[in-house]
């Protein structure tokens, strides 16, 4: 189903009304697990291939190891990013996405493409023209 996204200020917008209370609320709760601060730059690393701590590390700039390991905790916790113990000496942990986690960096997609999209048009100078 196509939803018109064009809307007069003030109006709702159209595609929306087979969206009921609990679809919104199922669709909030899933949100704010990849809005939580740090989890969707997990998430976009595991997506572009890290599977050690410090290449999430790297791919997550600014995070603490302490707040990186909570995260990929939480996240494993509601099944998006896996944790392999590989017996190794040393022992060698891994991460990576689920399929569920997969699915779900699928379903983003088109928020990178909008996000992007959305920068460069806020962010171009008057004498820039699109090409």
């Amino acid at each position: 189903m196509a939803i018109d996204t064009r809307v007069a200020p003030g109006r709702p917008a159209t595609g929306y009304e087979h969206i009921d209370d609990e679809k919104c609320r199922l669709f909030t709760g899933y949100i704010e697990i990849i809005g939580k601060k740090w989890s969707g730059g997990i998430m976009m690393a595991a997506a572009r291939g890290a599977t050690r701590f410090v290449e999430y590390r790297a791919a997550v700039r600014g995070i603490s190891d302490r707040l990186l390991n909570q995260r990929l905790k939480e996240l494993e916790a509601e099944g998006l990013i896996e944790r392999t113990v590989v017996p190794t000496t040393p022992v060698l942990v891994q991460y990576r996405l689920t399929e569920r986690g997969r699915s779900l960096m699928r379903a983003l997609q088109p928020l990178v493409a909008w996000s992007v999209d959305e920068y460069e048009r806020t962010h171009r100078r008057p004498d820039q023209a699109r090409a």
